[in-house]
């Protein structure tokens, strides 16, 4: 690594403490070596560039209502030829204004925003501290408002623009005082507010606008500044001062952007969506002019030159892409080749597991992509719904394609293992569409998040077991395939008498609004993940589960998700039971994952499945690793040499189907005794 990019890494890491201590807790419960690779893994991730465009509507999702193919719309896409936008993050561009103009629709809302928290009224004074685009686009707004109006900054060009907008200038170049400029722009009584949409980190800029507002001013960060608040500046004058979010109300609320869950209009008058028609409409009336503010424009194959003209030219100011003149007809969808295919005989071809991998997230990429290439498999081709994430894990995995539409994978015939890593809410639906099409899978946990999912599952295995040669199913159940895991499943073997396991979960809180709390897309933490346990208890007793007992906490949390915090007991056939305290209440210092099982007067104690004790056993007193390995790598190789070898899946599909469907029973159950009381 050169000393300049550790420079910069040593800089990130000191602008985000709170992901540095995450690291440190990471490296005391799972080790230095998992660790390391998750932050590397992290920061190889690509990052899709951009946030504001304007287009036309090739497809409209389900449930999307006020929108038809042929609409000119702007959004917060990333900067592609083909994205895919939220319907509340979007607004249809009204006839008169150019698309050229409608780009700059996104962050013209930022600037309402901030301007609306300001609340500025006809006549008040005000000051935007920092003249690029961000701020000559709140110049105008605020002029717009009644405002008069003074911008400071350090370039002439944009102190010029600002005054061709109606706003005074304080040009910092020069040694003007701006604490003074303000004193006197405001006839000497203070400013009323100050909106800083500067980016720099220096804590100057919120002192000097302090200093310059009148008593009970207002004062907006929209931009980046360091925060080192002096009390007296605010406590004399009673100050208001407030950091602005994006576009508006629903920015970074799954249900506003994801969802498309509306704010009711009398509650909230100006959402995201609605601060975006605010600023077409001004475009429109010609109040607004982004013209002038357009330094360069480029097509958008030289878009690496775009931002290195924001980085190192004084003048850049609005940089806009231009897309080619779009076909007459458009695919939603794209597949690039990245390397040609390997040449592979005849007579090996058919045992050979040929990958199509439909997800290209963050597990995927971290975990099972690095076992699959390790087995040497052929890495046909990745599927992903943006498109970037795909294309980068491709190039890194060595793939020989990627691809937007996960359906080809289906349909190619040269590909006979599909592995799906994407949201829990679409796992049956590939499973299904899968085995359907005669291909062996494999599926990350759950299997399924309802009844009627697993039921559809089991009706499309038995179809193609009777249509094709044997496909196999196989879920992401890892624990099972951990060798310490292992090890204790081979002691237990040569006991006869019933087992107690006590299986605790110290899973950390994720918030309320996670896609994994939400029953209908990650089924909750307990079918989403908690059926990782149900497995394990299962393979090392190795009998059916033949009743269950479920409990969650009460109702003393508020608001707080109660179903992440949890105990079952499973009891089996055999007289053996098991118990799953799944707690998201504990503190992160506290052992991830700690097993311990009792039988036959011994004991075996498992923590992170890194170190493994025994307590009595003959002959067996400990199998400690020096990495954490929970069995990944293990359940990949066993996967694949099924398929190659024309073996039986490495977990039978019998136990599959059980351990979901006890994963439904165990919530029904839970939830039952809450109604009745028990819990409250």
């Amino acid at each position: 690594m050169s000393l300049r990019k550790s420079y910069t890494l040593l800089q990130k890491a000191r602008q985000q403490p709170d992901k540095v201590r995450q690291v440190w807790q990471k490296i005391q419960t799972d080790g230095f070596m998992p660790t390391l690779e998750t932050v590397r893994a992290k920061l190889d991730q690509p990052l899709p560039l951009g946030y504001s465009n304007a287009g036309m509507v090739l497809e409209v999702g389900a449930g999307v209502e006020g929108y038809a193919p042929g609409d000119r719309v702007v959004s917060n896409g990333y900067h592609a030829e083909v994205v895919r936008a939220p319907q509340n993050l979007c607004a249809r561009i009204p006839d008169g204004v150019s698309d050229e103009e409608a780009v700059f629709t996104v962050l013209g809302a930022v600037c309402l925003q901030g301007i609306r928290l300001a609340q500025p009224t006809l006549g008040e004074h005000f000051v935007v501290v920092g003249l690029g685009l961000v701020g000559l686009l709140t110049v105008q707004l605020l002029r717009a408002h009644g405002c008069r109006v003074m911008g400071i900054d350090f370039h002439p060009d944009r102190l010029a623009l600002a005054q061709q907008f109606g706003a005074g200038t304080v040009d910092l170049s020069r040694g003007e005082n701006p604490v003074a400029a303000g004193t006197a722009f405001a006839q000497g009584r203070g400013v009323d507010g100050v909106i800083i949409t500067a980016t720099t980190q220096s804590s100057a800029p919120v002192h000097q606008a302090a200093q310059m507002c009148r008593k009970r001013g207002r004062i907006v960060l929209v931009g980046v500044t360091g925060l080192e608040l002096s009390r007296a500046d605010f406590y004399e004058k009673e100050l208001t001062f407030q950091v602005s979010c994006s576009y508006g109300p629903g920015r970074y609320d799954p249900d506003y952007e994801e969802r498309g869950q509306d704010y009711p209009l009398g509650f909230v008058r100006w959402t995201a969506q609605r601060n975006f028609e605010a600023v077409l409409s001004m475009l429109a009336d010609g109040r607004l002019d982004v013209t002038s503010l357009i330094s360069h424009r480029l097509p958008f194959d030289q878009t690496v030159e775009a931002y290195t003209l924001l980085g190192e030219e004084a003048t850049a100011l609005g940089l806009v892409l231009q897309y080619p003149e779009a076909p007459e007809t458009i695919s939603r969808s794209e597949t690039v080749i990245l390397a040609a295919p390997p040449q592979v005989s005849q007579a090996t071809a058919p045992a050979l597991p040929v990958i199509g991998m439909i997800g290209a997230g963050s597990y995927a990429t971290q975990v099972l992509l690095p076992a699959l290439r390790a087995t040497h498999v052929r890495l046909k081709c990745i599927a992903s719904s943006s498109g970037i994430s795909g294309a980068q894990a491709g190039r890194k995995f060595g793939f020989e394609a990627t691809t937007t539409d996960a359906a080809s994978l289906l349909t190619d015939t040269t590909i006979n293992v599909v592995v799906i890593a994407t949201r829990h809410d679409s796992h049956a639906h590939f499973v299904c569409r899968a085995l359907e099409a005669g291909k062996h899978v494999f599926v990350e946990k759950p299997l399924a998040l309802t009844p009627v999912e697993l039921e559809q599952i089991v009706k499309a295995y038995t179809a193609a077991q009777a249509r094709y040669p044997a496909p196999l199913l196989m879920v992401g159940f890892n624990r099972r395939f951990a060798p310490q895991v292992q090890k204790i499943q081979a002691l237990l073997a040569g006991v006869q008498a019933p087992k107690s396991l006590i299986m605790t979960v110290n899973a950390g809180e994720i918030a309320p609004n996670h896609w994994t709390q939400n029953s209908q897309v990650g089924g909750g933490r307990i079918i989403g993940e908690g059926c990782h346990f149900i497995d394990l208890l299962r393979f090392l007793v190795g009998f059916p589960i033949s009743d269950i007992q479920a409990t969650m906490v009460g109702e003393g949390l508020g608001k707080a998700v109660r179903e992440d915090k949890m105990s079952f007991t499973l009891a089996f056939t055999d007289g053996s039971f098991g118990t799953v305290h799944y707690l998201a209440n504990g503190h992160r210092s506290f052992p991830k994952e700690r097993l311990e099982v009792f039988c036959a007067g011994r004991v075996l104690q498992l923590e992170n499945f890194r170190r493994l004790r025994g307590y009595g056993w003959p002959g067996f007193k400990r199998m400690h690793l020096w990495r954490q390995d929970k069995g990944q790598k293990a359940e990949v190789v066993a996967f694949m040499k099924a398929v190659q070898d024309g073996e039986p899946s490495p977990i039978r599909f019998e136990e599959l189907i059980e351990v979901t469907r006890v994963s439904f029973e165990i919530m029904q159950v839970a939830r039952q005794q809450c109604r009745g009381g028990h819990c409250a």
